[in-house]
């Protein structure tokens, strides 16, 4: 272990940022081996680690492969270059693949043995065969595109997550005729084919990729398969805006198709794959060496959870109906004379997300409201939040949606809400080039009594009924005039595209990024240390996703080396290196993964009392503590 003179002001005092997320990546592995979960939410989270693990690959492993290509030789806050980061994920992201091989094969066998399979070609009955030839012929073929690759027919482009078979053909009448062809399988299909249910009630599923070879004649006829590998790429998906972008809507339609044929990250090739097909797709998708992985096993483990099954009740985790807040029952439904009583915290998914959207929808009815904002980071496609908006500029109210298309992944969702937004009348606007807007404020402007009321929601997750019901995230419902006038003031640095000034605003309940939100984490940390040094109560309670930022660490080192009680939740990635003796004993830290997703951000101060107290200071936010969420959000 180091040494707290060794850790002192040295790099060392950091842990890996992308190490630390291959490690919460392994947590959640880890649940897909517990076997007190139901069976099929251990399937479940193998899929999504095998999903975060592409989106990894995609961004993160992406970025460092190009810093490394670049020659670029600066230091991760750890003390990595570039290329050390590079070899090191390389070889934790091996052992993670190798690990979510050995966990399909264990839950295959359990599936087995629950009467849910995963057929092989050779196992079907001749029923099965002419029920799977006429789905074929219906349903696969008009949407497949048989591809010859030879000097007329150039190697095709392949779709970022795109999964392709590769097969060596040869002529059935003429033994000196080859041919090399590409099957791509189409996005929008399923991946498992349901095979007719037996009266044993066994459930069979067979991959398309296993279908195809099947029905090979239909495809290439006179033409017999002697070999062939199914592949799978990953492309770079990051987007960088150009800070001189004339028209933001119509950069972002432009990267986003540059996205769509970023550069080669990944091609994860079957093992047994014949050595000429998989020395082909290396040369024509001009991929480096290293850009190629072999895998032991199947590929595109994401797509497991197509075979969750809906109807296997006794596999999955008992459902539960989310809690009504009460005291919105008490006032007859209606949201504002409930919140005019007295501030609402909601519990997601404990408590129900339809509080939320009840709260806009009456808001968008109600002849009183005379303005709605709110801000759009991510949420469904055809989300409630934005038919109540759209309902509401129909009704001739003010309604503005600050929606933020630089959302990584829902760039093209929030992009058609906006138009949706705009056609209906709503004031829509984008936010800064530079900076992301993080917030999730909804804020409604009430006549009330010849006087205007402002009710204010503030959540820490985003504005989505559907991750709603798995995420835990905290809604704040508040007729605070304080509260109301920050969130007004808020509203107004953005919607103005006005740079926001580098002193305190003067906001009051709110703290802001990038201009005072990490200046009153630091503040408070620093009145915990005196308090210690004082010898009056002291101590420091977080939860969030990720912490990263080197001065909020180095603020917690030194409040755990001046006697501050340190306990933190950080489910993700944490660079803060905990109890090491003289150093950071006083910091405990835990990872929590389990059946919904930990998302809410809560950070309490002693002030001065022992916690829990009413003296202490408790704060709800948007906000991780990393240098993005602090210094460009």
């Amino acid at each position: 272990m180091l040494t707290a003179d060794e850790l002192a002001g040295s790099p060392k005092r950091f842990f890996n940022r992308e190490i630390s997320w291959l490690n919460f990546n392994a947590r959640v592995l880890e649940e897909a081996a517990n076997t007190a979960h139901p069976l099929l939410e251990r399937l479940r989270f193998l899929s999504i680690s095998a999903s975060n693990l592409d989106e990894f690959y995609m961004v993160r492993y992406a970025g460092l492969r190009e810093q490394q290509r670049a020659g670029l030789k600066s230091v991760s806050q750890d003390g990595m270059t570039p290329g050390e980061q590079v070899v090191a994920i390389e070889e934790a992201a091996e052992a993670l693949m190798r690990e979510q091989q050995r966990q399909w094969k264990e839950l295959r066998e359990a599936l087995s043995a629950e009467g849910i399979r995963i057929v092989k070609p050779e196992k079907l009955r001749k029923t099965d065969l002419g029920w799977l030839e006429q789905t074929f012929v219906d349903d696969i073929l008009p949407i497949l595109t048989p591809l010859a690759v030879d000097p007329a027919h150039p190697f095709p482009f392949i779709p970022n997550r795109g999964f392709t078979l590769a097969l060596a053909m040869r002529s059935t009448s003429n033994e000196a005729e080859t041919m090399t062809a590409l099957v791509p399988l189409p996005a929008f299909t399923q991946r498992f084919i349901r095979l007719p249910d037996r009266a044993n009630g066994i459930v069979r599923f067979i991959a398309l990729e296993r279908v195809i070879p099947l029905f090979i004649d239909k495809l290439f006829p006179g033409f017999k398969e002697e070999g062939r590998c199914l592949f799978r790429i990953l492309r770079d998906s990051d987007i960088e805006i150009d800070d001189e972008a004339e028209d933001l809507i119509r950069e972002f339609e432009i990267l986003l198709r540059r996205r769509r044929r970023g550069k080669i990250v990944t091609i994860k090739v079957n093992e047994d794959a014949p050595s000429d097909l998989r020395d082909l797709i290396l040369h024509e998708m001009e991929a480096e060496p290293n850009d190629l992985v072999l895998l032991d096993g199947m590929i595109g483990l994401a797509q497991l959870s197509e075979l969750i099954l809906s109807d296997r009740t006794d596999l999955l985790f008992p459902s539960f109906e989310p809690r009504y807040p009460e005291r919105i029952r008490e006032h007859g439904g209606d949201c504002f004379a409930a919140i005019r009583a007295k501030d609402i915290l909601v519990h997601h998914p404990y408590e129900s997300f339809d509080v939320v959207v009840e709260f806009l929808r009456q808001a968008a009815a109600d002849p009183e409201v005379v303005a709605i904002k709110q801000t759009l980071y991510r949420t469904s496609t055809n989300s409630p939040i934005v038919a109540a908006l759209i309902e509401a500029a129909e009704a001739g109210k003010t309604v503005t949606a600050l929606v933020e298309i630089k959302a990584r992944f829902d760039e093209e969702t929030n992009l058609r809400l906006a138009r949706d937004l705009e056609r209906a009348g709503v004031q829509v606007v984008y936010g800064f080039i530079d900076h992301k807007t993080h917030a999730k404020i909804s804020l409604v402007v009430r006549r009330e009594d010849g006087e205007l009321t402002t009710y204010t929601h503030f959540g820490t997750g985003n504005y989505h009924p559907i991750t709603a019901r798995i995420y835990t995230d905290l809604s704040l419902f508040t007729a605070d005039k304080m509260m109301g006038r920050d969130a007004g003031r808020l509203f107004n640095y953005v919607t103005a595209y006005k740079e926001p000034p580098k002193v305190d605003p003067g906001m009051v309940k709110i703290s802001m990024s990038p201009i005072t939100l990490q200046k009153r984490l630091l503040d408070l940390i620093e009145v915990e240390i005196k308090n210690a040094q004082k010898g009056e109560p002291s101590g420091i309670w977080g939860k969030v996703n990720s912490l990263v930022d080197p001065d909020i660490i180095d603020a917690l080192y030194r409040a755990s080396q001046a006697g501050v009680p340190v306990r933190l939740v950080v489910r993700g990635i944490c660079c803060l290196r905990p109890g090491i003796p003289g150093f950071s004993e006083g910091i405990e830290v835990r990872s929590i993964v389990g059946r919904f997703l930990e998302h809410s951000r809560i950070v309490a101060f002693a002030n001065g009392a022992p916690l829990p107290s009413a003296k202490a200071k408790v704060f709800i936010s948007s906000a991780d503590w990393m240098p993005r969420n602090l210094k460009r959000r």
